[in-house]
């Protein structure tokens, strides 16, 4: 989506109409991702008319409470927010993880499926459990995913084993979780 494009054109028209400011530069500043969904019928429209979105984004401008959904990445990314572009890349590698599980694939702490950021957002949604191998503290199977994701050298057998611990005890029941509501969700869409 080229800046002269009318997909870009109906962005800018549709987020200024819905800001606070009148100017494109201080009006993306307005706005925080409020929610996001997967659609992997690939029925809906961006905002901004562009067809066949995959990830339906909700974005709320933190002034005056509007929102608008569906809007894609592609159109969040030209707020040229480093912020949003990361919450964005975290959503998605999210999706990714959970169509692993979805599809009960082994899952092993690799850039495929992980990023650092992504184990933050576990950390922060509260994945990561307390239990006496952590100390009762889940900040300590956090910072050990972490050093083990940054790890150069290749992994001890013990360090292999800890690593799925976690994503076996943790990580995964937690998604499973998430990946249940996604799909009762989905469920409840289509009764409609």
């Amino acid at each position: 989506m080229g800046r002269n494009s009318a997909y870009y054109r109906n962005l800018i028209a549709t987020v200024l109409r819905l800001s606070e400011s009148n100017e494109w530069e201080s009006a993306v500043n307005e706005w925080c991702i409020e929610g996001v969904e997967e659609d992997e019928t690939l029925a809906e429209s961006c905002v901004c008319g562009k067809e066949e979105l995959r990830y339906l984004f909700t974005i709320r401008n933190t002034i005056n409470e509007s929102t608008l959904s569906p809007i894609g990445s592609s159109c969040i990314k030209k707020f040229e927010r480093t912020d949003l572009n990361e919450e964005i890349a975290v959503k998605i590698k999210l999706f990714k993880l959970l169509h692993a599980i979805e599809k009960n694939k082994f899952l092993t702490l690799s850039a495929e499926l992980f990023s650092r950021k992504l184990l933050r957002h576990l950390y922060d949604v509260a994945v990561f459990k307390a239990s006496r191998f952590n100390n009762f503290d889940p900040y300590n199977d956090y910072q050990f995913m972490l050093d083990m994701f940054n790890k150069c050298q290749r992994r001890t057998e013990k360090e292999d084993k800890r690593v799925s611990a976690i994503i076996l005890n943790s990580i995964k029941p937690s998604l499973r979780q998430m990946l249940n509501k996604k799909i009762r969700r989905k469920n409840e869409k289509e009764a409609l």
